[in-house]
């Protein structure tokens, strides 16, 4: 992707998952070529899957890296022995607290020395001590122990049943605890390995890591599981570009041969392409979607969500969003409608709550809010922020910010996705005509991706892409043990004990029916339509795009580079 947008934002853990179909394929002459996917910004700052925690290391990873589960990527379900994944099959306890999963023993690291059970739980321990400082670590909060048996054998027990117990087990990286066992945790995202991993373990292993320009990765064809038995081509090549237009400019110029997601502002150009045979498309259900975060906790001096005791802390509020009154004028002056239309390109929909609308737990008689500022503006008297001399909205007995306190506020977004640049632009300009001044400024995503992660910020417009398979579990985003300044990604100190009883609730159904568990998310649904942990904005309709000269380029919904080994790119 390009960081959701890339469209991370900062990313909804891009799950370590292996998905790969039926491997009865017919082989075919190679005919070479790069397959050359771009991503925006700066590119990624690191290759190690126990510090990725957006989606331009995460293509690269799960191209370099086997996976622990793997998924059907027609049922698109975890499954037992996927060609392509170390887990073969699994047994589940009575309590179902203990999984017990039995691995293959003929997959090995590019060195030549076999991937075994002891390198997950390197993995996971690595991933979640504090020292190394991981992201990813709020994900993983239900698990209890992660321990190898045997070479073969891996037990995973968890602190609660959980009937997303496998999907958590599936995201944990595989890394080779015989190259990093010996770096100290706060040495992990620092080591020499991080831009050079050069032990991996999938289709492809690493060519040349260039900060900031490009990474290569070349074909690794002792890879066992090869559609086909072979790579069709020579390597896969993510190269970094500033942004959306050059990304087009240089799809349409042959530079790069595919895109995994078309901006929506050059998806009309891009068809008639495909009208004139020069461009494939593939256009999907969308799963990524934009939200603006608003800081509940007060930005000098953040705190994480739970004490050393695992008890809620009572955190300073944000001065001016700390207030749910106010949050709510704010989300009634914004008309979605019309970032839509403007920044989107009519290619999305309103969301009105954190589900999006292909997933099995969406509530469709939950509507978004509406769009008026008359009634936002009222909202805003009542709270305490009557309508100022200049035109500009001023404390006046508001809940939590000193009277005389101007309603102004910083908003950021990641330099050069122009649907997000050209969507904070117009929540400015809407804001502004119910006496709310907004510094809105682009930087660099990693910038903001710290910047929040500090928790030391006003508001944010960034985005998240659904795991897959689908799960709408989101206990590491809501929660207030996600509230972890540094690391956590509930970066607006969201807590409401309603929603963390639900969010467990949900994952321990008795079953894990569909349709049970639904219920449970559509209630949630509706409570944080009201709370906002963010302000909803929009999910956008997904697309991918391949130049013609990319043979055998067949993706499947949320599943762009299932088959990659089997693309060959012709010459022109």
């Amino acid at each position: 992707m390009s960081k959701v947008s890339r469209l991370l934002c900062v990313v909804m853990i891009a799950v370590m998952i292996t998905s790969v179909a039926s491997r009865a394929m017919a082989q075919g002459d190679g005919k070479g070529g790069f397959v050359i996917a771009p991503t925006i910004g700066n590119g990624p700052a690191t290759l190690n899957p126990i510090m990725c925690d957006e989606t331009s290391c995460q293509d690269l990873i799960s191209r370099m890296f086997t996976g622990f589960l793997g998924v059907d990527p027609e049922k698109m379900v975890i499954a037992k022995n996927v060609q392509g994944a170390l887990a073969k099959d699994w047994t589940i306890s009575k309590d179902g607290l203990t999984y017990t999963f039995k691995l293959r023993n003929d997959l090995k690291w590019t060195d030549g020395k076999p991937i075994t059970a002891k390198d997950i739980e390197y993995s996971y321990k690595t991933m979640v001590d504090p020292k190394t400082g991981s992201q990813l670590a709020s994900f993983f909060t239900t698990i209890e122990s992660v321990t190898a048996s045997d070479d073969t054998t891996l037990v995973i027990k968890f602190n609660t049943g959980d009937c997303n117990a496998l999907s958590t087990a599936g995201s944990i990286p595989v890394v080779p605890e015989h190259v990093l066992g010996e770096v100290k945790p706060e040495d992990i995202k620092n080591n020499d390995y991080s831009t050079n991993p050069s032990v991996t373990s999938g289709v492809y292993k690493f060519g040349e890591y260039r900060a900031s320009e490009q990474t290569t990765l070349l074909p690794n064809p002792d890879y066992p599981d090869l559609i086909g038995g072979k790579i069709k081509n020579n390597g896969f090549i993510m190269p970094v570009v500033p942004d959306t237009n050059v990304e087009i400019e240089q799809f349409l110029a042959g530079q790069i041969n595919v895109l995994d997601n078309v901006p929506v502002d050059r998806r009309a150009d891009l068809r008639k392409e495909q009208a004139a045979g020069k461009v494939q498309l593939f256009d999907y259900p969308g799963n990524a979607w934009d939200y603006l975060a608003l800081n509940y906790a007060d930005p000098t001096d953040p705190q994480p969500g739970l004490d050393k005791d695992s008890k809620v802390v009572e955190q300073k509020p944000h001065p001016i969003f700390g207030d749910l009154a106010v949050r709510q004028a704010i989300a009634t002056a914004i008309d979605v409608n019309a970032l839509i239309k403007g920044a989107v390109f009519n290619e999305g929909a309103p969301m009105a709550s954190f589900v999006v609308p292909s997933s099995w737990a969406f509530d469709k008689n939950l509507k978004p809010r509406a769009f008026d500022p008359k009634k936002a503006g009222e909202m805003l008297d009542k709270a305490g922020w009557p309508m100022g001399p200049n035109g500009i909205r001023v404390a006046k007995g508001a809940k939590f910010a000193k009277d005389g306190t101007e309603f102004k506020f910083d908003l950021m977004t990641n330099a050069g996705n122009t649907r997000r640049e050209a969507a904070s632009t117009l929540i400015k300009d809407q804001l502004k005509q119910i006496g709310v001044e907004v510094n809105f400024t682009p930087l660099d995503f990693q910038v903001v991706i710290d910047t929040m992660n500090s928790q030391k910020y006003d508001a944010a417009l960034l985005g998240w892409r659904q795991g897959f398979p689908d799960d709408p579990d989101s206990t590491g985003l809501y929660l207030p043990q996600a509230d972890v300044p540094g690391s956590g990604n509930n970066f607006t100190s969201y807590s409401n004990p309603k929603v963390t009883d639900l969010m467990k609730q949900a994952l321990t159904v008795p079953g894990c029916a569909f349709e049970d568990r639904a219920k449970i998310y559509k209630e949630i649904q509706g409570i944080m339509a009201e709370d906002m942990p963010y302000v909803w904005l929009y999910v956008i309709n997904g697309e991918y795009a391949a130049r013609s000269e990319v043979k055998d380029w067949k993706p499947l919904p949320n599943q762009l580079y299932w088959n990659i080994e089997t693309w060959s790119v012709e010459s022109k």
